[in-house]
């Protein structure tokens, strides 16, 4: 055997065992009786004499076709759908939080400055923990949702003020609680100067990441301290099940309007959405809640796990989307 042929071989034990047996380069290197540098430069030879081979198996091939079919049917633009395979919760979302830095990025790590409008929640906070850190001190970060709980604590999900720390980008946070005490308070924090330069920039913005949020006893809105066990329970009785910056939803993606409703001060998204509009969200505890986001024309993109898609693309078509041909062009806003 030639030398080049003996130098080949070894690069594919190397690679095998990196990327095959999940070995470390110093344990390759004991494996092989190499330096690690070596076992280092073998990898790399590898990867560049095309010996490794990307192959997609069968349930990611379906995740690829689930992706494509929510995307025809809810007119999305962006879809990604990742496996389950009897995932715990945390396994589950580090795969959401994966997926979901990968669609960040593709709108972040750009030269032309660009404004980037936040929501909040624990799978966007997620996602952007796997941002690489990218230089891009031109974009702007916009905060969607009051960075205030109701017993004045900041909210730890303000994914815009973790996405400025990645980019260097300038941060704009809502100066707002989630809730007003009351109506009356709800005007004058909405019409307070910063609060009119926030909600200016987020109509300006070139994309906007969301949560999806379900509505139920103890839901995330309520264990962060957001909103009271009774606030949940009226916006429960109003057929809530989901919620989008704070705002309720029904079943069929319905905007749900009482008083509570009337005091939350995060700004209006549009149906259809003017901008991108991605949300993100995953598991069973979220799945009533993505279809009545689907359903109700909130987004234009989406990052989800499998069994969630199965189940968005099981489910009847609501009334609005199947009449929604003729009115393809009536936007109406959640306020």
């Amino acid at each position: 055997m030639s030398k080049s042929s003996e130098k080949l071989d070894l690069a594919t034990r190397a690679a095998w065992l990196y990327y095959v047996a999940g070995n470390t380069q110093h344990e390759i290197a004991e494996k092989l009786g190499i330096s690690r540098p070596v076992a280092q430069r073998l990898v790399a030879l590898a990867v560049e004499k095309n010996l490794i081979r990307v192959r997609i198996d069968h349930r990611l091939a379906d995740c690829l076709s689930l992706a494509a079919q929510l995307s025809a049917r809810y007119g999305l633009s962006i879809c990604e759908v990742v496996p389950v395979d009897n995932d715990s919760p945390e396994e589950l979302g580090r795969k959401l939080a994966v997926a979901g830095a990968q669609v960040m990025e593709q709108f972040i790590d750009i030269e032309p400055p660009s404004i980037v409008a936040v929501g909040s929640g624990r799978t966007l906070k997620a996602a952007v923990d796997q941002i690489s850190q990218l230089e891009r001190p031109q974009h702007r970060l916009v905060s969607m949702v009051g960075a205030i709980a109701q017993d004045g604590s900041s909210n730890p999900y303000d994914v815009a003020l973790h996405i400025s720390a990645k980019t260097g980008g300038k941060h704009f946070l809502l100066p707002a609680p989630l809730l007003a005490d009351s109506e009356a308070e709800h005007t004058q924090w909405c019409n307070h100067r910063l609060y009119r330069i926030v909600e200016s920039l987020s109509a300006q913005a070139d994309v906007a990441f969301i949560g999806i949020g379900n509505i139920g006893s103890n839901c995330p809105l309520q264990q962060d301290g957001f909103i009271t066990a009774d606030e949940v329970d009226e916006m429960v009785g109003l057929g809530a099940v989901a919620e989008l910056l704070g705002r309720p939803i029904d079943a069929d993606g319905r905007a749900l309007v009482s008083s509570t409703m009337a005091r939350i001060t995060s700004v209006p998204l549009d149906s259809p959405p003017k901008r991108p509009t991605i949300g993100f969200a995953g598991g069973a505890a979220k799945r009533q809640a993505i279809l009545a986001a689907l359903n109700g024309g909130w987004l234009s993109g989406l990052v989800t796990d499998e069994l969630s898609a199965r189940a968005a693309l099981a489910a009847p078509a609501p009334q609005r989307m199947e009449a929604a041909s003729s009115h393809a062009k009536t936007r109406r806003a959640v306020s």
